[in-house]
């Protein structure tokens, strides 16, 4: 477990388990721990009220949403969900590094999904049609600072409607919840050891307000909420 006395005026350089190298199976299983606690801890509600924010039209042309970092894939498949309740045409791209987990969250989906799986690194992506609405969950605490840079970047030239991210707030609240809540749910080891970890590397405003300036995004063109207990997340509407 990481050490009690972090500083959390800054971003942790403490590594993840889930960073390093593992087999299928114990990713499956550190996968499917991640999901259970998106769905105990209210992971999905800050996603889908961004996507309720869009007003999206019912049965027009669909809407490609690109999920960077897309893990297991259950952001992916609760969009689906909500859309088929809203009568809102989707085509869904899962992309990830890992081709173990795009296996994984591939063999976790119904049968009949509108969501496409792809093994890739981000900025090698190459998207065959348009990219209207970019997300991304738990992803951007694993990247450099610059990298978020370049993230940010790259996601305000592709996405056409708009783009979200929905990430972990960097403080001592959530960091001691999350210990305490893995405790009490017997989570994997990893998902155990990585959690606070993942607290402790993520982001407070004012980095985001950083980052976004240096990608060249106006700050009045984002909006930085948090959600309890222990989101941080920005999303950009375009007119």
């Amino acid at each position: 477990m990481p050490p009690e006395n972090l500083d959390f005026s800054r971003r942790s350089s403490l590594t993840e388990r889930m960073d390093e190298p593992s087999s299928r199976a114990e990713m499956r299983a550190c996968l499917k721990d991640l999901a259970f606690v998106n769905r105990w801890l209210l992971g999905y509600r800050p996603l889908l009220a961004w996507f309720n924010s869009l007003a999206l039209p019912p049965r027009q042309k669909p809407i490609h949403i690109v999920d960077v970092g897309c893990g297991y894939g259950d952001s992916l498949r609760r969009i689906e969900r909500w859309a088929n309740q809203h009568a809102i045409a989707v085509e869904l791209t899962g992309l990830d590094l890992n081709a173990d987990t795009i296996a994984i969250a591939a063999e976790a989906s119904p049968t009949v999904t509108n969501i496409q799986w792809i093994r890739g690194e981000i900025f090698a992506y190459a998207p065959d049609r348009p990219i209207d609405v970019v997300i991304s969950s738990l992803f951007t605490h694993h990247l450099s600072d610059g990298d978020v840079v370049r993230f940010l970047r790259w996601m305000e030239s592709h996405a056409r409607l708009g783009w979200f991210i929905n990430d972990l707030s960097r403080n001592a609240v959530p960091y001691h919840l999350f210990k305490l809540f893995a405790t009490v749910t017997r989570l994997h080891p990893f998902v155990k050891h990585d959690g606070p970890i993942s607290v402790a590397r993520a982001f407070v405003p004012a980095d985001w307000k950083r980052m976004c300036a240096a990608a060249g995004i106006n700050n009045d063109d984002v909006v930085i909420e948090g959600y309890t207990p222990g989101r941080l997340c920005v999303g950009r509407r375009k007119a």
